[in-house]
């Protein structure tokens, strides 16, 4: 005699509850606002955006240059957020925004060459660190030679140092060696021959630091004159300039080109 099937128990009956469907605003608050709120807070602390104004550092950054510039690489390290941030200390060859010893307001870009200690020396243009001739296939030059610019700095300053750094730099040259002092660095730009750097105008002191720029977001051909405008009128001129030219003046093989 067949057996008949065993009633089914009320627990097996019973179907999961529906999960509630959440309304699309709640989603949205719920998932897109922290992600909003991380995203502004590091833009706001973590990273800047600066435009580079001159061909000093060329040819590893252009005139009209958009950088996005990582503000806490360089800063002293918190501990509660050790391992999360990348950290480190300043290294030979880093490029880097700072603010200006000779013009407080204005922003720099440089290279990074001589840390705290270093003894720096250029022979017909070649950079000596510490005894050892640098390879820096970054640098360009132009021809002809200006000893205090090339041979520095045992033949002298070159002209246009400012007087501040003519009255004070033999303090820092030790048997033709420029030795960096504590808590500053010396940088020059990669065109060599048209940067205005350290040569002419001394150390910078850690404090003026303000980051390292990471990537090119954005670079518009344009010329060092087209900066630094004095009036409202020629900045709305240029700004319409730039709108009307954007598509063919963008060097759009630059866009997201990393810094190094």
């Amino acid at each position: 005699m067949p057996k008949k099937n065993a009633p089914q128990t009320a627990a097996s009956t019973l179907k999961p509850a529906a999960k509630p469907v959440r309304p699309l605003a709640e989603n949205f608050v719920r998932i897109w606002a922290p992600t909003l709120v991380t995203a502004l807070f590091i833009i706001t602390f973590n990273v800047q955006a600066f435009e580079i104004p001159s061909g000093s550092m060329e040819k590893t950054l252009k005139i009209g240059d958009h950088v996005l510039v990582d503000r806490i690489r360089f800063a002293p390290a918190a501990r509660y957020l050790h391992g999360v941030v990348p950290y480190h200390r300043l290294r030979h060859g880093d490029i880097v925004v700072f603010m200006s010893v000779v013009q407080p307001d204005l922003h720099l870009v440089k290279r990074v060459i001589g840390l705290p200690g270093d003894r720096i020396r250029l022979v017909n243009k070649v950079v000596f660190r510490n005894g050892v001739a640098l390879k820096e296939p970054y640098a360009i030059h132009q021809p002809g030679i200006d000893s205090g610019r090339d041979d520095f700095p045992t033949q002298g300053l070159p002209y246009g140092a400012t007087p501040q750094w003519t009255a004070t730099y033999s303090q820092y040259v030790h048997n033709g060696w420029l030795v960096v002092p504590p808590g500053h660095f010396f940088v020059m730009g990669d065109n060599r021959d048209i940067s205005y750097d350290s040569r002419y105008w001394g150390f910078v002191p850690d404090r003026n630091l303000i980051g390292r720029p990471v990537i090119v977001y954005w670079s518009y051909r344009a010329h060092e004159r087209d900066n630094g405008y004095a009036n409202m009128g020629q900045r709305m001129r240029s700004f319409f300039s730039t709108l009307i030219h954007f598509p063919v003046r963008t060097r759009w093989l630059r866009t997201f080109h990393l810094v190094r």
